[in-house]
C-alpha cells in the first residue's frame, strides 16, 4: 500500500497553555527555555529567583554558547513540533514545557510568570495584579523607540511614586519590580534619573535574584556612581 501524504496544516497558534488546566503543578516537571540578552527571559530567570523555583523548574539559556545554543534549539524545536503538527511557526522564548509530553505548555510570559507565582510557588502576593499605570509605565521605559516624552514622563512618575512606596507595587518586593528593572536598567538607562529611581536600580541591583540575572557584569555599576 502506497505511503499517504497527510496535507500540510498552516502554521500552528500560539501556545497558550496554562498549568492547572491541562498541565498539572508538579514539581519537577516543567522546563523553561529562555535566551541570552532577551529582556523577557530575564524577567522569567528573576522570577524564579525571587519565587524559589530555581530547583524546581529547570532552564535551558539559548545562546548562552555555541553548543548548547545548537542542542537547546533543537530541543525546542522538537518540542514545539509535538505541539502542533507540522509546526512551522517561529520558535519564540520564553518557553515553558512539560517534560512528561514534551510540549510547549505556553510562550506568553505574562501567563507564565503567573504560573510559576500562583501555581508552581503558591505565592500569589509576590505576583499581584499590576495596575495599567504600571503596566504602561513599563512598556514606555522599555521601548527606545516611543515618544521620548511619554517615557520621561513615566520615569518622572516613578520618582514621584517611590517617595511613598519602596517598591514597584508598594511596600512588598514582587514580581513587577522584576518587569521594572529589566526596563530601567535597558532602553530607561540612557533617560535622566532622579534620586529615588537611582537608589531603587541600586537597592535592587545588590538583591541575590537580580544580581544572578543581571545581564552585564558592568551593568549596575553605571547606577552606583
Amino acid at each position: 500500500m502506497p505511503a499517504i501524504a497527510l496535507p500540510r496544516t498552516g502554521p500552528a497558534p500560539a501556545p497558550r497553555g496554562r498549568i492547572g488546566t491541562g498541565f498539572s503543578p508538579v514539581p519537577h516537571r516543567y522546563h523553561l527555555y529562555l535566551s541570552a540578552g532577551c529582556p523577557r527571559s530575564l524577567r522569567v530567570t528573576i522570577a524564579l529567583a525571587l519565587l524559589g523555583l530555581e530547583d524546581s523548574v529547570t532552564t535551558t539559556v539559548l545562546g548562552a554558547d555555541a553548543a548548547s545554543g545548537r542542542a537547546g534549539a533543537a530541543a525546542l524545536r522538537r518540542a514545539y513540533e509535538a505541539t502542533g503538527h507540522h509546526y512551522d511557526g517561529r520558535l519564540t522564548v520564553p518557553a515553558l514545557c512539560d517534560t512528561w509530553s514534551g510540549r510547549v505548555v505556553s510562550n506568553h510570559t505574562p501567563d507564565i510568570l503567573d504560573d510559576l507565582a500562583v501555581r508552581l510557588a503558591g505565592r500569589p502576593e509576590l505576583r499581584p495584579p499590576a495596575p495599567g499605570a504600571h503596566t504602561e509605565a513599563v512598556r514606555l521605559l522599555a521601548d527606545g523607540a516611543a515618544e521620548p516624552a511619554g517615557r520621561q514622563a513615566a520615569l518622572d512618575e516613578l520618582e514621584r511614586r517611590l517617595t511613598t512606596h519602596p517598591y514597584a507595587l508598594g511596600d512588598r518586593l514582587t514580581t513587577a519590580d522584576a518587569d521594572l528593572w529589566v526596563a530601567l536598567t535597558g532602553a530607561a538607562a540612557r533617560l535622566p534619573q532622579g534620586p529615588r529611581v537611582r537608589a531603587y536600580v541600586r537597592g535592587l541591583c545588590g538583591h541575590p535574584a537580580f544580581r544572578a540575572a543581571e545581564r552585564d557584569p558592568a551593568l549596575c555599576a553605571g547606577w552606583k556612581r
